[in-house]
């Protein structure tokens, strides 16, 4: 092996590298929220949980990524320890699919059904098909597959350079003397972990051995050990995501430290009593591409089937290396580390935005509430829930304006621009809640008071606003798009009931019917509830809008069309207005 070739090595791992990479982000991307979903809600049960960390793990092609979203999720207050546990073993199995697919180049065979299942047959293909979507579509999720299809290529390539650019290496003597000491399974061990700590992929380190195994130098006796040591070595990436993160977090990653080296010390006693009693011949035998594939799962199963039912103790170890500390600690709602994961960082922005929609639907109900029935209590609850949508918006602009940086795809771009346009609107139905609860504490302060008419029109038209803020919220948070399409003529309805009670009370001013003061409280509550309703029809326009066209012109357009008339005219024989007969 001379210059050239280790040139050729170097270019063949870069490559190799390079395209798991890209194929691993591509992959989280096309996943999109559904990995959020699965590890959400589907680790309940401890089986779930361990298929779930499974099916992640092998769509995503990465343990170290769903070993960090996991750390991210049991920050955020999301998982709990105990089902970080259960999806960190899942991920550990699920893991070794590449060193399966890797595997694919050690195919031998004349016949044309094994021809074709090698990847030199089938990866041009693959190539050809990615570079078309990748540069002729311009849907996303279509860039994002023909991005994955040329990750695998790029990877295969890779694999195949490396392979290569080794193959030299069987007639050099000092690389067979070097896979000798490796036998050592101390070595061997230390071996792996290193070379996985430093790539922080133990995917990859395996694919490195694969390619290494096919010069024919490296027997079983010295894969295992390796393979045992990068199981350890693929930790460091959790470790590293823990720093900055709650104590909870920080279990968690020392669950998956602490499995893995339970694991491999278990099983690394066994390994040296069976190779010392029982002397097995294939431990001298070369080990295959195939074969590092098969030792690579079935070292995690057996890990797995070790430390499944031991779960608990797992827990109680985690707690005895990060102990809890005096002061409580709380969860943080936007964990940075999910930023690696944009598909999933974006899914926590809008669960967060769809909590800050509910705390200003609750400060509008307490402050319509208040108006109806002074309670002293009320007007502290509504600016504190106004405080609240305060800081979530700074929050959660902040996270998006992070996520943006990350250069995600269209579709997380897309969805970071309408929740930017929604929380702007939800902070303002706080004010707006504000506005009216101050308008309440004035009328009670002051001692006045609203005509029964007075209070029958508001009661019709806080009822109107009510309806339209939970059809804004069904709109968004639960993506009904039926709701969003109610929003705007109901809240036409409540703009044309806003101005029919303003004139009715210029008709009450002009007559002398009630005081200034009481009129300048009228004209606020009005006002502020017109603001609402506005502010619910932006949000249904950034729901409905997939263009996002500036807000006035989606509007406009949807204004026009015969199913706006016929749900205005269904709303306003809803809330009509009674006749005017008293003064406020």
């Amino acid at each position: 092996m001379d210059i050239f070739d280790f040139l050729t090595l170097l270019g063949g791992l870069c490559l190799f590298l390079f395209g798991m990479q890209i194929m691993g982000q591509a992959l989280e991307r096309r996943a999109g929220s559904r990995l959020q979903t699965l590890l959400e809600r589907m680790t309940s049960h401890k089986f779930t949980g361990l298929l779930t960390g499974l099916g992640v793990t092998a769509v995503i092609q990465s343990s170290s990524a769903t070993t960090v979203m996991v750390v991210g999720f049991v920050n955020s207050g999301l998982m709990r320890l105990r089902q970080a546990i259960y999806v960190i073993m899942g991920a550990n199995i699920g893991t070794t699919v590449t060193a399966w697919l890797l595997s694919l180049a050690g195919i031998t065979g004349q016949s044309l059904l094994l021809q074709l299942l090698k990847p030199s047959s089938f990866t041009p293909i693959l190539a050809l098909i990615g570079i078309v979507l990748f540069l002729f579509c311009s849907d996303s999720k279509r860039k994002d597959t023909g991005t994955i299809l040329l990750g695998f290529a790029t990877l295969m390539y890779g694999m195949e350079t490396m392979s290569g650019a080794v193959a030299g290496l069987a007639d050099v003597p000092a690389f067979r003397h070097l896979f000798l000491l490796f036998q050592n399974p101390i070595l061997g061990v230390l071996a792996g972990a290193i070379l996985t700590a430093i790539i922080q992929s133990s995917s990859a380190s395996v694919g490195i051995l694969q390619a290494l195994a096919g010069t024919g130098q490296i027997s079983y006796a010295a894969a295992i050990p390796i393979i045992m040591g990068q199981n350890i070595g693929t930790c460091i990436t959790a470790i590293l995501a823990s720093f900055g993160t709650n104590k909870n977090a920080k279990r968690a990653a020392m669950v998956h430290l602490s499995f893995n080296v339970i694991g491999s010390i278990v099983w690394l006693s066994v390994f040296c009593i069976v190779r010392a009693l029982f002397a097995p011949a294939i431990l001298s035998e070369s080990a295959t591409l195939a074969g590092i594939a098969t030792v690579h799962s079935a070292f995690n199963l057996l890990c797995t089937a070790l430390l499944y039912p031991a779960t608990g103790l797992l827990e109680q170890l985690a707690y005895r290396l990060v102990p809890d500390g005096p002061a409580k600690e709380s969860t943080v709602a936007l964990d940075t580390r999910l930023l690696a994961t944009p598909a999933v960082a974006l899914e926590r922005c809008r669960a967060l935005s769809c909590q800050m929609a509910d705390d200003a639907a609750s400060a509008l109900q307490n402050a319509l509430a208040c108006l109806v029935r002074f309670d002293p209590a009320l007007p502290d609850t509504v600016r504190q829930l106004e405080r609240q949508t305060d800081r979530d918006e700074d929050l959660i602009s902040t996270y998006l304006v992070k996520l943006s940086a990350q250069r995600p795809g269209q579709a997380i771009s897309a969805g970071s621009a309408q929740i930017l346009r929604v929380i702007g609107d939800l902070e303002r139905i706080g004010d707006h809640s504000v506005n009216l609860i101050a308008a309440a504490q004035e009328l009670h302060d002051k001692h006045l008071t609203l005509s029964p008419q007075a209070a029958t029109d508001l009661g019709c038209i806080s009822r109107a606003v009510t309806e339209l803020l939970q059809l804004t919220l069904s709109a968004y948070c639960r993506q009904e798009l039926d709701a969003a399409a109610a929003v705007l003529p109901l809240s036409e309805v409540v703009c044309q009931r806003k101005e029919e009670l303003r004139m009715r009370h210029i008709a009450r001013m002009q007559q002398g019917h009630c005081s200034v003061e009481a009129g300048f409280v009228w004209a606020d509550l009005l006002t502020a509830l017109e603001r609402v309703a506005a502010h619910c029809a932006n949000i249904a326009s950034a729901v409905t809008d997939a263009s996002l066209l500036p807000t006035h012109q989606a509007q406009r357009a949807q204004k026009n069309s015969a199913a706006f008339r016929q749900r205005y005219d269904a709303y306003a024989e809803k809330y009509p207005l009674p006749t005017a007969n008293a003064s406020v």
